[in-house]
Protein backbone atom coordinates (compact mmCIF):
# COMPACT_ATOMS: atom_id res chain seq x y z
CA UNK A 1 0.00 0.00 0.00
CA UNK A 2 1.41 3.65 -1.01
CA UNK A 3 -0.12 6.27 1.11
CA UNK A 4 0.08 9.94 0.70
CA UNK A 5 -0.80 12.41 2.94
CA UNK A 6 -1.68 16.36 2.68
CA UNK A 7 -2.88 19.11 4.69
CA UNK A 8 -6.35 20.94 3.80
CA UNK A 9 -7.65 24.77 5.49
CA UNK A 10 -11.47 23.30 5.33
CA UNK A 11 -13.39 20.52 6.26
CA UNK A 12 -15.68 21.04 3.02
CA UNK A 13 -12.41 19.36 1.23
CA UNK A 14 -13.63 16.32 3.01
CA UNK A 15 -16.23 14.48 2.13
CA UNK A 16 -18.61 14.65 4.94
CA UNK A 17 -20.23 10.55 4.37
CA UNK A 18 -16.24 9.76 4.33
CA UNK A 19 -15.55 11.73 7.31
CA UNK A 20 -18.08 10.39 9.39
CA UNK A 21 -17.34 6.67 8.37
CA UNK A 22 -14.04 7.42 10.32
CA UNK A 23 -15.17 9.03 13.34
CA UNK A 24 -18.45 6.71 13.97
CA UNK A 25 -17.58 6.09 17.65
CA UNK A 26 -15.15 9.17 18.08
CA UNK A 27 -18.00 11.02 20.09
CA UNK A 28 -20.13 13.69 19.70
CA UNK A 29 -17.28 16.73 19.32
CA UNK A 30 -15.44 14.61 16.65
CA UNK A 31 -18.54 14.44 14.21
CA UNK A 32 -18.81 16.24 10.73
CA UNK A 33 -21.41 18.53 11.69
CA UNK A 34 -19.86 19.94 14.85
CA UNK A 35 -16.35 21.03 13.59
CA UNK A 36 -18.35 22.35 9.90
CA UNK A 37 -20.26 24.20 12.42
CA UNK A 38 -17.24 25.48 13.68
CA UNK A 39 -15.75 26.79 10.30
CA UNK A 40 -18.89 27.74 8.54
CA UNK A 41 -20.27 29.98 11.71
CA UNK A 42 -16.71 31.26 12.22
CA UNK A 43 -16.06 30.00 15.41
CA UNK A 44 -12.35 28.85 13.72
CA UNK A 45 -10.84 30.77 11.22
CA UNK A 46 -7.94 33.20 10.03
CA UNK A 47 -9.23 35.76 12.48
CA UNK A 48 -9.78 33.86 15.59
CA UNK A 49 -6.49 32.32 16.32
CA UNK A 50 -7.61 28.55 14.86
CA UNK A 51 -6.75 28.28 11.24
CA UNK A 52 -8.00 25.13 10.31
CA UNK A 53 -5.42 22.56 9.02
CA UNK A 54 -6.87 19.17 9.06
CA UNK A 55 -4.24 16.14 7.70
CA UNK A 56 -5.73 14.01 5.41
CA UNK A 57 -3.78 10.05 4.66
CA UNK A 58 -5.18 8.21 1.67
CA UNK A 59 -4.40 5.25 -0.05
CA UNK A 60 -4.84 5.72 -3.62
CA UNK A 61 -7.95 7.62 -3.67
CA UNK A 62 -9.51 6.11 -0.29
CA UNK A 63 -9.36 8.48 2.42
CA UNK A 64 -8.22 6.04 5.19
CA UNK A 65 -7.33 8.57 8.06
CA UNK A 66 -7.77 12.19 8.83
CA UNK A 67 -6.76 14.21 11.89
CA UNK A 68 -8.63 17.54 12.88
CA UNK A 69 -5.96 20.04 13.00
CA UNK A 70 -5.05 23.83 13.25
CA UNK A 71 -2.33 26.28 12.98
CA UNK A 72 -2.49 28.55 16.19
CA UNK A 73 -1.01 31.76 16.50
CA UNK A 74 -1.84 32.09 20.51
CA UNK A 75 -2.39 29.66 22.93
CA UNK A 76 -6.05 30.77 23.97
CA UNK A 77 -8.83 28.00 24.22
CA UNK A 78 -6.66 25.03 24.37
CA UNK A 79 -7.12 23.89 28.33
CA UNK A 80 -3.57 22.73 28.15
CA UNK A 81 -0.95 25.91 29.25
CA UNK A 82 1.77 26.03 26.80
CA UNK A 83 2.72 29.95 27.76
CA UNK A 84 5.87 29.07 29.53
CA UNK A 85 7.22 27.07 26.68
CA UNK A 86 6.26 30.02 24.26
CA UNK A 87 8.04 32.52 26.66
CA UNK A 88 11.33 30.46 26.65
CA UNK A 89 11.10 30.18 22.58
CA UNK A 90 10.72 34.34 22.68
CA UNK A 91 13.39 34.72 25.10
CA UNK A 92 16.05 32.95 22.65
CA UNK A 93 14.53 34.80 20.17
CA UNK A 94 12.88 32.25 18.23
CA UNK A 95 9.10 31.92 17.15
CA UNK A 96 6.77 29.58 18.85
CA UNK A 97 3.72 30.36 17.05
CA UNK A 98 2.42 29.31 14.22
CA UNK A 99 2.42 26.02 16.33
CA UNK A 100 -0.13 22.87 14.93
CA UNK A 101 -2.43 21.26 17.72
CA UNK A 102 -4.83 18.43 16.67
CA UNK A 103 -7.99 19.45 18.96
CA UNK A 104 -11.70 20.22 19.25
CA UNK A 105 -11.08 24.03 19.49
CA UNK A 106 -12.63 25.13 23.53
CA UNK A 107 -13.40 21.68 24.08
CA UNK A 108 -11.41 20.04 26.66
CA UNK A 109 -12.94 16.44 26.18
CA UNK A 110 -10.74 13.35 25.64
CA UNK A 111 -11.22 11.34 22.38
CA UNK A 112 -9.50 10.01 19.16
CA UNK A 113 -7.89 12.44 17.12
CA UNK A 114 -6.62 10.49 14.70
CA UNK A 115 -9.46 8.55 13.07
CA UNK A 116 -8.26 5.59 11.59
CA UNK A 117 -10.62 3.27 8.68
CA UNK A 118 -11.03 -0.21 11.12
CA UNK A 119 -8.79 -1.93 7.62
CA UNK A 120 -5.74 0.03 8.80
CA UNK A 121 -3.18 -0.28 11.45
CA UNK A 122 -2.77 2.38 13.19
CA UNK A 123 1.42 1.92 13.09
CA UNK A 124 1.11 2.54 9.31
CA UNK A 125 -0.77 5.04 8.99
CA UNK A 126 1.53 6.65 12.25
CA UNK A 127 4.79 5.66 9.27
CA UNK A 128 3.27 8.61 6.98
CA UNK A 129 1.83 11.00 9.88
CA UNK A 130 4.28 11.68 11.61
CA UNK A 131 6.32 12.85 9.31
CA UNK A 132 3.64 15.14 7.42
CA UNK A 133 3.83 16.71 10.99
CA UNK A 134 7.37 17.12 11.02
CA UNK A 135 7.31 18.89 7.51
CA UNK A 136 5.23 21.64 9.21
CA UNK A 137 8.19 22.55 10.71
CA UNK A 138 9.75 23.36 7.15
CA UNK A 139 6.66 26.13 6.76
CA UNK A 140 7.52 27.37 9.98
CA UNK A 141 5.58 25.51 12.51
CA UNK A 142 7.68 24.89 15.86
CA UNK A 143 6.07 22.22 17.20
CA UNK A 144 2.45 19.19 16.82
CA UNK A 145 0.28 19.19 19.50
CA UNK A 146 -1.95 16.33 20.11
CA UNK A 147 -4.57 17.87 23.12
CA UNK A 148 -7.24 15.31 25.61
CA UNK A 149 -5.77 12.23 23.69
CA UNK A 150 -7.27 8.75 25.32
CA UNK A 151 -4.32 6.98 27.57
CA UNK A 152 -4.54 3.87 25.59
CA UNK A 153 -3.40 5.72 21.94
CA UNK A 154 -1.16 8.12 23.83
CA UNK A 155 1.88 5.28 23.76
CA UNK A 156 1.88 4.75 19.78
CA UNK A 157 2.72 8.42 19.85
CA UNK A 158 5.45 8.38 22.88
CA UNK A 159 6.90 5.68 20.75
CA UNK A 160 6.84 8.60 18.02
CA UNK A 161 9.25 10.89 20.05
CA UNK A 162 5.95 12.73 21.89
CA UNK A 163 6.04 13.82 25.34
CA UNK A 164 3.61 13.22 27.14
CA UNK A 165 1.78 15.50 29.51
CA UNK A 166 -0.93 14.59 32.28
CA UNK A 167 -3.78 16.58 33.84
CA UNK A 168 -6.53 15.56 35.81
CA UNK A 169 -10.69 15.96 34.91
CA UNK A 170 -13.52 14.70 37.43
CA UNK A 171 -15.70 12.35 35.24
CA UNK A 172 -18.89 10.58 37.18
CA UNK A 173 -19.30 6.86 36.26
CA UNK A 174 -22.00 4.91 35.87
CA UNK A 175 -22.14 1.72 38.17
CA UNK A 176 -25.26 0.20 36.59
CA UNK A 177 -27.41 2.63 38.50
CA UNK A 178 -31.16 2.15 37.73
CA UNK A 179 -31.95 5.24 39.65
CA UNK A 180 -31.01 8.34 40.63
CA UNK A 181 -31.83 7.24 43.86
CA UNK A 182 -29.52 4.39 43.43
CA UNK A 183 -26.31 6.87 43.17
CA UNK A 184 -27.67 8.87 46.25
CA UNK A 185 -27.36 5.86 47.97
CA UNK A 186 -23.38 5.09 47.53
CA UNK A 187 -22.84 8.98 49.00
CA UNK A 188 -21.98 8.85 52.43
CA UNK A 189 -25.36 10.33 55.11
CA UNK A 190 -24.22 13.71 55.19
CA UNK A 191 -23.51 14.54 51.37
CA UNK A 192 -27.28 12.97 51.16
CA UNK A 193 -28.91 15.20 53.51
CA UNK A 194 -27.10 17.93 51.86
CA UNK A 195 -28.06 17.13 48.35
CA UNK A 196 -31.93 16.57 49.84
CA UNK A 197 -31.91 20.10 51.35
CA UNK A 198 -30.54 21.34 48.32
CA UNK A 199 -32.56 20.49 46.01
CA UNK A 200 -35.73 21.05 48.81
CA UNK A 201 -34.37 24.91 48.79
CA UNK A 202 -34.91 25.19 45.14
CA UNK A 203 -38.30 23.58 45.39
CA UNK A 204 -39.33 26.17 47.97
CA UNK A 205 -37.82 29.16 45.62
CA UNK A 206 -40.54 27.71 42.87
CA UNK A 207 -37.81 26.14 40.84
CA UNK A 208 -38.18 23.79 38.23
CA UNK A 209 -35.96 21.71 35.82
CA UNK A 210 -37.34 20.26 32.48
CA UNK A 211 -34.37 18.13 30.41
CA UNK A 212 -35.61 18.48 26.24
CA UNK A 213 -33.72 16.74 23.54
CA UNK A 214 -34.01 15.82 19.81
CA UNK A 215 -37.32 16.94 18.51
CA UNK A 216 -38.48 18.47 21.86
CA UNK A 217 -36.24 21.53 20.93
CA UNK A 218 -37.79 24.60 20.06
CA UNK A 219 -36.41 27.98 18.21
CA UNK A 220 -37.64 29.73 21.69
CA UNK A 221 -35.39 27.21 23.82
CA UNK A 222 -32.22 28.10 21.39
CA UNK A 223 -32.83 31.48 21.42
CA UNK A 224 -32.95 31.60 25.38
CA UNK A 225 -29.77 29.31 26.00
CA UNK A 226 -27.90 31.83 23.77
CA UNK A 227 -29.05 34.58 25.96
CA UNK A 228 -27.44 32.18 28.80
CA UNK A 229 -24.09 31.51 27.13
CA UNK A 230 -23.31 35.39 26.51
CA UNK A 231 -24.56 36.25 29.68
CA UNK A 232 -21.92 34.25 31.21
CA UNK A 233 -18.97 35.70 29.07
CA UNK A 234 -20.05 39.15 29.60
CA UNK A 235 -20.16 38.62 33.35
CA UNK A 236 -16.56 36.62 33.12
CA UNK A 237 -14.27 38.39 30.34
CA UNK A 238 -16.84 41.00 28.71
CA UNK A 239 -17.47 39.70 25.14
CA UNK A 240 -20.28 37.04 24.49
CA UNK A 241 -18.43 34.09 23.80
CA UNK A 242 -16.14 32.68 21.21
CA UNK A 243 -19.33 30.51 19.64
CA UNK A 244 -21.53 32.55 17.97
CA UNK A 245 -25.18 32.68 17.86
CA UNK A 246 -25.11 30.87 14.23
CA UNK A 247 -23.19 27.84 15.65
CA UNK A 248 -25.74 27.18 18.15
CA UNK A 249 -28.56 27.10 15.82
CA UNK A 250 -26.53 25.17 13.63
CA UNK A 251 -25.75 22.58 15.85
CA UNK A 252 -29.04 22.23 17.69
CA UNK A 253 -30.35 21.46 13.87
CA UNK A 254 -27.59 19.25 12.58
CA UNK A 255 -26.87 17.55 15.68
CA UNK A 256 -30.34 17.51 17.90
CA UNK A 257 -30.14 13.68 18.54
CA UNK A 258 -26.64 14.43 20.45
CA UNK A 259 -28.00 17.42 22.48
CA UNK A 260 -29.41 17.69 25.49
CA UNK A 261 -30.62 21.17 26.85
CA UNK A 262 -31.11 21.42 30.76
CA UNK A 263 -33.90 24.54 31.19
CA UNK A 264 -34.24 25.97 34.89
CA UNK A 265 -37.74 28.05 35.54
CA UNK A 266 -38.59 30.19 38.82
CA UNK A 267 -42.38 30.27 39.22
CA UNK A 268 -42.70 28.97 34.95
CA UNK A 269 -40.33 31.66 33.81
CA UNK A 270 -37.27 30.73 32.76
CA UNK A 271 -33.85 31.59 34.78
CA UNK A 272 -31.11 29.10 33.30
CA UNK A 273 -30.07 26.75 31.31
CA UNK A 274 -26.72 24.07 30.32
CA UNK A 275 -26.15 22.57 27.40
CA UNK A 276 -24.96 18.86 27.17
CA UNK A 277 -23.62 15.99 24.36
CA UNK A 278 -24.06 12.64 24.46
CA UNK A 279 -24.44 9.82 22.35
CA UNK A 280 -24.04 6.12 23.83
CA UNK A 281 -20.94 6.11 25.13
CA UNK A 282 -20.90 9.42 27.26
CA UNK A 283 -22.51 12.42 28.53
CA UNK A 284 -20.61 16.11 28.07
CA UNK A 285 -21.66 19.13 30.55
CA UNK A 286 -20.42 21.54 27.88
CA UNK A 287 -21.79 25.38 28.87
CA UNK A 288 -24.02 26.90 31.40
CA UNK A 289 -25.75 30.71 31.99
CA UNK A 290 -28.55 31.94 34.28
CA UNK A 291 -30.24 35.10 33.93
CA UNK A 292 -30.37 35.51 37.56
CA UNK A 293 -28.90 34.40 40.72
CA UNK A 294 -30.27 31.31 42.30
CA UNK A 295 -28.38 29.84 45.30
CA UNK A 296 -27.61 25.55 44.17
CA UNK A 297 -28.66 26.32 40.89
CA UNK A 298 -25.54 25.56 38.89
CA UNK A 299 -24.92 22.52 40.81
CA UNK A 300 -28.19 20.84 40.42
CA UNK A 301 -29.07 22.40 36.69
CA UNK A 302 -25.10 21.23 35.53
CA UNK A 303 -24.38 18.36 37.32
CA UNK A 304 -27.41 16.80 39.00
CA UNK A 305 -29.29 16.57 36.24
CA UNK A 306 -26.91 15.45 33.63
CA UNK A 307 -26.21 12.57 36.54
CA UNK A 308 -29.88 12.10 36.21
CA UNK A 309 -30.12 12.09 32.29
CA UNK A 310 -27.23 9.45 32.04
CA UNK A 311 -29.18 7.27 34.70
CA UNK A 312 -31.91 6.81 32.94
CA UNK A 313 -30.24 6.54 29.17
CA UNK A 314 -27.86 3.68 30.75
CA UNK A 315 -25.09 6.18 29.85
CA UNK A 316 -21.28 5.08 31.05
CA UNK A 317 -19.97 8.53 32.41
CA UNK A 318 -20.54 11.71 32.73
CA UNK A 319 -18.13 14.70 31.96
CA UNK A 320 -19.43 17.78 33.48
CA UNK A 321 -16.29 20.11 31.86
CA UNK A 322 -12.80 21.30 33.01
CA UNK A 323 -11.87 22.26 36.46
CA UNK A 324 -13.16 22.37 39.84
CA UNK A 325 -11.98 20.21 42.83
CA UNK A 326 -15.79 20.95 43.92
CA UNK A 327 -17.02 18.50 41.45
CA UNK A 328 -15.40 15.55 43.92
CA UNK A 329 -18.06 15.99 46.43
CA UNK A 330 -20.75 15.43 43.96
CA UNK A 331 -19.54 12.60 43.06
CA UNK A 332 -17.36 12.76 40.35
CA UNK A 333 -14.29 10.81 40.13
CA UNK A 334 -10.42 12.16 39.00
CA UNK A 335 -9.39 10.80 35.94
CA UNK A 336 -6.44 10.99 34.04
CA UNK A 337 -6.08 13.64 30.69
CA UNK A 338 -2.88 12.99 28.33
CA UNK A 339 -2.01 15.37 25.64
CA UNK A 340 1.13 14.86 23.51
CA UNK A 341 3.90 17.28 22.29
CA UNK A 342 6.70 17.06 19.51
CA UNK A 343 8.47 20.01 19.14
CA UNK A 344 10.99 20.35 16.44
CA UNK A 345 13.71 22.12 18.29
CA UNK A 346 16.31 19.11 19.67
CA UNK A 347 16.81 20.79 22.61
CA UNK A 348 13.43 22.30 23.48
CA UNK A 349 12.22 18.96 23.09
CA UNK A 350 14.56 17.58 26.07
CA UNK A 351 13.78 20.50 27.97
CA UNK A 352 10.10 19.91 27.76
CA UNK A 353 10.79 15.99 28.66
CA UNK A 354 12.96 17.29 31.62
CA UNK A 355 10.40 19.17 32.69
CA UNK A 356 7.27 16.75 32.27
CA UNK A 357 9.61 14.14 34.37
CA UNK A 358 9.57 17.11 37.43
CA UNK A 359 5.69 17.58 36.39
CA UNK A 360 3.99 14.58 36.54
CA UNK A 361 4.50 13.64 40.41
CA UNK A 362 3.55 16.27 41.18
CA UNK A 363 0.32 15.52 39.19
CA UNK A 364 0.09 12.03 40.49
CA UNK A 365 0.24 13.57 43.96
CA UNK A 366 -2.94 15.78 43.40
CA UNK A 367 -4.70 12.80 41.36
CA UNK A 368 -4.22 10.38 45.10
CA UNK A 369 -5.27 13.36 47.00
CA UNK A 370 -8.20 13.98 45.18
CA UNK A 371 -9.14 10.60 45.19
CA UNK A 372 -8.98 10.24 48.83
CA UNK A 373 -11.91 12.77 49.42
CA UNK A 374 -14.73 11.09 47.17
CA UNK A 375 -18.39 11.45 49.22
CA UNK A 376 -18.94 7.67 49.07
CA UNK A 377 -19.97 5.65 51.71
CA UNK A 378 -17.64 2.83 52.83
CA UNK A 379 -19.53 -0.01 50.74
CA UNK A 380 -19.01 2.12 47.72
CA UNK A 381 -15.67 2.41 48.86
CA UNK A 382 -15.13 -0.55 48.89
CA UNK A 383 -16.49 -1.22 45.34
CA UNK A 384 -14.50 1.41 43.80
CA UNK A 385 -11.01 -0.43 44.85
CA UNK A 386 -12.21 -3.12 42.64
CA UNK A 387 -13.93 -2.21 39.95
CA UNK A 388 -11.71 -0.94 36.73
CA UNK A 389 -12.56 2.52 35.75
CA UNK A 390 -10.85 4.97 33.13
CA UNK A 391 -8.30 5.74 35.68
CA UNK A 392 -5.15 5.21 34.83
CA UNK A 393 -1.84 6.05 36.54
CA UNK A 394 1.25 7.55 34.19
CA UNK A 395 3.96 5.55 33.39
CA UNK A 396 6.82 8.51 34.77
CA UNK A 397 8.79 5.50 35.14
CA UNK A 398 8.82 4.97 31.23
CA UNK A 399 9.00 9.02 31.19
CA UNK A 400 12.86 8.42 33.17
CA UNK A 401 13.83 5.42 31.64
CA UNK A 402 13.62 7.23 28.28
CA UNK A 403 14.85 10.54 28.94
CA UNK A 404 18.01 8.84 30.62
CA UNK A 405 18.64 7.25 27.37
CA UNK A 406 18.99 10.26 25.96
CA UNK A 407 21.20 11.43 27.91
Amino acid sequence: MKYTTSFTSSIKDIDSSQWQALARDAGPFLQYPFLAAMEACHCVGPETGWQPHHLRVCDGDKLVAVMPGYLKEDSYGEYVFDHGWAHAYDQHGLNYYPKWISAVPFTPVTGNRLLISPEYEERDILQVAVPALKALSEQGCSSSHILFSPYQNSKSWYEQGFARRYSVQFQWYNYGYQTFSDFTATLTSRKRKALRKSREKLEQAGVSLTRITGDALTSEHIEFFIRCYQQTYLKRSGHTGYLTPAFFRQIFSSMASNVLLVVAAQEQEPVASALFFYDDNGLYGRYWGAMKEVDGLHFETCYNQGIAFAVEHGIPLFNPGTQGEHKILRGFEPTWCVSLHKLYDADFQHAVEQFLQQETPQIARYFQQAATVLPFNEAMQTTLKTTSTAVVTPDAATTKKRNDNEV
